[in-house]
């Protein structure tokens, strides 16, 4: 299992057609230091970790998504992972995301009061995305779903509740 977990700005292309990570080091100016989505599938491809999920808090980063399936039970559960996964959960869709992230908040709180020993990666989102749409100060969507042309088989990424 790997995740990736992002946190920062993003930017769409109009004339590309395709959004893009800015590294705190890339300047709006300069492209050469700017990660596009299309390079983070293709490095995500070549992970040979079984289930991948990346997470990121970005302007524009629902860019990297297709629709996706659901799957609720227990037993569904063990069956998603067994298939391959590489999913991405977004802070929107292809706008802007405020600085301060409402995502970031519903994403942990949700984490921390988790009392299922096991939860995948869509029931967690879909336990938090009306409350991120109701309180965002700018109607930011949260995404969930297969990156595209990955290798995803349809999985799930699971999180195991830590036992203390």
């Amino acid at each position: 299992n790997l995740l990736v977990f992002y946190a920062g700005h993003g930017i769409w292309s109009e004339k590309l057609n395709q959004g893009y990570w800015l590294p705190a080091d890339a300047a709006k100016d300069n492209k050469s230091f700017w990660l596009s989505n299309s390079t983070i599938r293709d490095y995500l491809r070549g992970i040979p970790a079984k289930h991948t999920l990346l997470i990121s808090d970005a302007c524009f980063s629902g860019g990297i998504l297709k629709e996706r399936a659901v799957f609720e039970d227990g037993k569904a559960m063990l069956e998603l992972y067994k298939l391959k996964s590489r999913k991405a959960m977004t802070s929107g869709t292809l706008t802007t995301v405020p600085d301060e992230s409402v995502f970031m908040k519903y994403l942990v709180s949700n984490l921390r009061s988790n009392a299922h020993p096991m939860i995948t990666a869509d029931q967690l989102f879909r336990n938090f995305k009306i409350a991120v749409i109701n309180n965002s100060p700018n109607g930011q969507v949260p995404q969930y779903g297969p990156i595209v042309q990955t290798g995803d088989e349809g999985g799930d990424f699971i999180f195991l509740r830590r036992m203390d």
